[in-house]
Order: structure tokens, then sequence, then C-alpha cells
């Protein structure tokens, strides 16, 4: 098969891109409604263990990370891509075979660790072609494309789950991973040119990544993209059961799921438009105080009485929504950030980025799904505190980034 050498169009680039980054998404989001009956055969006596099916996925995702773009930057990105994918199809094969808790989530856990090379290539191959705003606003479209495949996953994950039970949704993943595979190997030219490539020795990749972790400022933006995803995998790993054991609404939750994902994709529609004038700092720092205050203002009515421990069904929803939303606003922000210093060693600098905020921000999502009682409550200390760090994180990030430094900030750093 001869290698396509002519760059795809931006609307195709950006469809690529979206669709082989939802691979993560449809990998989580397809698997909620299966969680019930997942637990009823694999662990009985502890439905909440259900949840490790998520989090085990995103663990290996994490473990992936560290390798995925060191290998992209050695070998180039769509060698990295293909055998993430064939790695994550042989593991969906795997676990739709398992006849036990901890087979399927060694099959998670592998299937997670060749859903990172998508993942962290693709980051690699838009900074390979764009940079700046221009890679935000872009990162805004893919995330805007995107948001389609999570929020449609639980509604065709119980489609398949009606029509073939929970193993089905394995196979989808394996249809997922080989459309993905062959549209790109069919249709998009390398983006990393051999002479660009740096050799996988020890020593290279020892510089590079104290390069990348005596960057205050990357740092600082992987640290924020930690308590970020902690947050979204929170609600992730709890919603399935709030849906179902606070609100008895187990059957009509893949159309409610579907719903608020749309609705929420206006967020992303609205940072690829704002990026460009605005620019990423401000958005996210309004995103996040926007977030921690309603969040805030849920918690204080339901501790003073004012609010039920369930709140009304409607008010959940539109919380979660916002929650959904604010990913879209942040995320590709935020990876633009940490990705802009940084960017002759991109795919290293992806994986760090993306590996540690991931296995970190597994630590914190799994005790805060863990703690579910029949409530939203906890999930909303969760996030709240979460939004905190954030927020107070990008307020501090104004006075190390040069793009936003006054000279009333250099004169005090001066002093200083």
């Amino acid at each position: 098969m001869r290698a396509p050498t002519r760059q795809l169009s931006r609307p195709e680039f950006v469809g690529l891109c979206a669709f082989l980054f939802a691979t993560v998404a449809f990998s989580v989001d397809a698997m909620l409604p299966a969680l019930p009956e997942i637990a009823e055969v694999l662990s009985p006596g502890d439905p909440n263990q259900a949840q490790l099916v998520l989090t085990a996925f995103v663990f290996g995702m994490g473990l992936g990370t560290f390798v995925s773009g060191p290998l992209s930057d050695a070998f180039g990105r769509k060698a990295v891509i293909t055998a993430g994918l064939a790695l994550y199809m042989c593991a969906a094969a795997a676990a739709a075979l398992a006849n036990s808790l901890e087979w399927l989530l060694a099959a998670r856990v592998l299937q997670g660790i060749g859903a990172a090379a998508p993942r962290i290539a693709v980051l690699a191959m838009v900074r390979d072609l764009y940079a700046g705003r221009r890679m935000a606003q872009l990162m805004s479209f893919v995330m805007m494309v995107f948001i389609i495949v999570p929020a449609m996953a639980p509604f065709v994950g119980s489609l398949i789950i009606d029509g073939f039970g929970w193993r089905g949704v394995f196979v989808a993943f394996v249809l997922f991973g080989l459309t993905g595979a062959t549209w790109m190997n069919l249709r998009q030219p390398e983006t990393l040119p051999r002479e660009s490539r740096r050799p996988l020795r020890a020593g290279t990749l020892w510089m590079a990544l104290k390069e990348v972790a005596s960057n205050r400022l990357v740092v600082l933006y992987t640290t924020v993209l930690t308590v970020g995803f902690a947050q979204m995998f929170a609600l992730l790993s709890s919603i399935q059961q709030i849906y179902d054991g606070a609100y008895g609404k187990a059957e009509s939750f893949p159309a409610w799921f579907l719903l608020g994902g749309l609705i929420s994709g206006v967020g992303t529609i609205g940072n690829a438009s704002l990026v460009m004038r605005l620019g990423m700092r401000r958005i996210a720092v309004t995103a996040y105080a926007a977030q921690t205050l309603l969040t805030g203002v849920l918690i204080l009515g339901e501790v003073t009485g004012v609010l039920s421990a369930v709140p009304p069904f409607w008010l959940f929803f539109a919380w979660s929504v916002s929650l959904f939303a604010m990913a879209g606003l942040t995320f590709g922000n935020l990876n633009a950030l940490a990705l802009e210093p940084t960017g002759h060693i991109a795919g290293l600098a992806s994986s760090a980025v993306g590996a540690v905020s991931t296995v970190l921000a597994v630590a914190i999502a799994a005790p805060i799904g863990l703690m579910f009682d029949g409530t939203p409550l906890p999930l909303m200390w969760g996030v709240f505190v979460c939004s905190t760090i954030a927020l107070g994180l990008m307020m501090w990030s104004r006075r190390l980034d040069p793009e936003t430094r006054t000279p009333e900030t250099v004169q005090a750093e001066a002093a200083e």
C-alpha cells in the first residue's frame, strides 16, 4: 500500500484526529450501561467494584502514555498509533472472553495501554502542524467533534447490550479501532519527517524529561489537567449509579447522557470561536471559577438543608452538563498551553503531561467514585475541591507566563 503524501483538508484532519482521540472516551462511556450487568455476573457481592472496569482502563492508559510519546518521536506518529490500536483491539477481544473480574480488569489495563497511543500521538501530530492559539483553536474543533462520540457512546452501548449482552461492547471496540487505523493509514501522511525524529536512547529521554519537569509552566498546567481529569473520571465512575440509585432512571440513563453531552458541546463550540480573541488562559480561569461557584452553592444548599441530599433531578442534570461543558472549555486549551514551550519534543512532552495527569487523576477519582452512598454529595465535594485547586493554579499562572506578565508583575519579580 502506497503511503499518502498529500496533507488532508482541515475538516478531514479534524475529523480523523477527533475519531482517534475519541477511542478513549468511547472505551469508557460505552461501558457505563454495562456496569450493572457486569456487577451482577462478575462481582455480585460488591456492585461498586464494577466501577473498576473504568478506572482500570484509565490506569492502563496512563501507563501507556509514558512510552507512547517517546516512541512516536523515534518511529513516527502513524506507526505508534497503528501499533497501539492493534494492542487495543487484541485486549478488547480478550475482555470479551473474560470469565472473572480479575481477567476483565487485566484486559482493560492492556486495552488502556493501547489506547494511549492515539491519545498521545494525535496531540503530537497536531503540534507538528500547528502552534499556540491556532493549535488551541484546532483542538477545540477536534473536541467539538469528539464530544459527539462520548455523548452517543452509552446509547450505542445500551443498544449493543440489548442485542448481544455486555460482551458485545468489546466487539464494538475492535471495530472502532479497526476503522480508525484504516482511515489514518489510507489518508493521513506522516507529520514527523525522519530527519526530525529523536533516537530512543536513555540519555536523550532523560534530558528531555528534565527539560519538561524543569519548566514551571508545564508542571503547573499538568497539575491543572490532573485535577480537571480527576473530577471528570469521578463523574463518569459514579454517574450511572447516581441515575439508578438516586433517581431510578437506569433505563433512560443513555438517553439523558446523550442529551447532556450534546448540550455541553456548545461549550466547545464557544471555545473554538473565542480562543483566538480571548486566549486560552482566560477561558480556563472563567470556566473553573464558574464551576467552583456553582458546585459550592449546591453543597451549601445541601449542608444547610435548603436542598435535600438528593437534589431535584433537573438540578443534578444541569450541574453534570456544566461539568462536561467545562471539559470542552478547558482540556484542549490546557493541552495547548502545556505543549507550547515544548514543540521540539512534542511527543515526549505529550507523554509526560498525559501520563502524570492521567495516573494521578485516577488516584484521586477512584476513591471519590467508591464513596458513592446513594447521593451525589460525595461527587460534588470532589468536584468542588478539584475545581478550586484548578482555579487557584490558573490564577497563579498569570505570574509565570510571559504572555500575560504585565510591567508591574515584572517589577515585582525583580524586587523579589
